[in-house]
């Protein structure tokens, strides 16, 4: 009897694991985290009062939201996502989790999210993580097969978090947030397009096209990264101009924005695959660095 109790529970803790496993892939768990991260920031930016209650609920609120626009997104794109390598073994495709699950995981976790902010921040901030998951699943999940402009289309969305953690500590968007966006949304740019250039050849299998040239990995879409990396250390010295943070920040982030414009020059010379990596992965270390830079030499 025991033995038969003891299989039982093992065969429970086995079925619940996996399936936080499969729910933890639905809501792209890691790019969830980061986006979190981002809402975190602009939140504790523009905080007077610091509180860990409420830097724990934002972060659930975040990741809520994000999750939720990443399910509709894989749910919207499951035939899509057979097609390609890299994500033919996500829950929908492989058929580990039914499109009913994760309906209900995405509306549950929408629903929570949103009424998170609106209860315990304020009602603006509810609106603005309603209007980044409608964007992101709705407009930009399905422009990705119609244009390369989804990438622009997708970088509002993606920068929402900072307008939202902003407004959640202080009820309006302020100049604060409106910089701290404008930071993220130049990052997006060659961010999505070093992603886009390393996998082109996944991404045409599923008739993906989000490289700004037709002709795929060309010099003409290796370049037109430049002008949003250039502009990226322009804008990543505002907040000092205007008073929001010390010099030490406004030399950090001049440093790193160069080292990403780099590699952004090093792709649009050699076009090479070895390139696009370096410049994805510049983008990655680019973002935490630059923030927690500007948060810590908040005056």
């Amino acid at each position: 009897m025991q033995s038969t109790t003891k299989t039982y529970n093992q065969s429970f803790l086995a079925t619940v694991s996996l399936f936080f496993k499969h729910m933890a892939a639905l809501t792209k768990m890691r790019l969830s985290l980061l986006v979190v991260f981002s809402a975190d920031i602009a939140y504790l930016f523009a905080l007077d009062t610091f509180s860990w209650q409420k830097l724990i609920l934002i972060s659930i609120a975040g990741y809520l939201i994000t999750g939720a626009s990443n399910a509709i997104n894989q749910i919207y794109e499951k035939e899509s996502d057979k097609l390609m390598d890299r994500t033919k073994s996500r829950p929908l495709p492989s058929n580990q989790m039914s499109v009913i699950t994760a309906t209900i995981i995405a509306g549950v976790f929408g629903v929570g999210g949103i009424s998170l902010l609106a209860i315990y921040f304020n009602i603006f901030s509810g609106l603005l993580g309603a209007l980044a998951l409608i964007s992101y699943a709705f407009i930009y999940t399905p422009f990705k097969k119609i244009s390369p402009i989804a990438v622009f289309i997708g970088a509002i969305p993606g920068a929402m978090p900072l307008l939202i953690g902003w407004t959640a500590a202080t009820n309006s968007i302020g100049l604060g947030g409106v910089l701290l966006f404008t930071i993220q949304f130049f990052w997006q740019i060659p961010h999505f397009w070093a992603i886009a250039w390393v996998l082109d050849d996944d991404y045409k299998k599923a008739g993906f096209s989000l490289l700004p040239s037709a002709e795929g990995r060309t010099r003409g879409a290796a370049l037109q990264n430049i002008p949003y990396l250039v502009g990226l250390i322009i804008v990543s010295c505002l907040p000092y101009y205007l008073g929001l943070t010390g010099a030490i920040s406004c030399i950090v982030l001049v440093l790193i924005g160069m080292f990403y414009l780099w590699k952004g020059v090093q792709l649009a010379t050699d076009l090479s695959l070895k390139s696009a990596k370096q410049l994805m992965f510049a983008s990655f270390i680019y973002l935490p660095i630059a923030f927690i830079a500007l948060l810590i030499d908040k005056i």
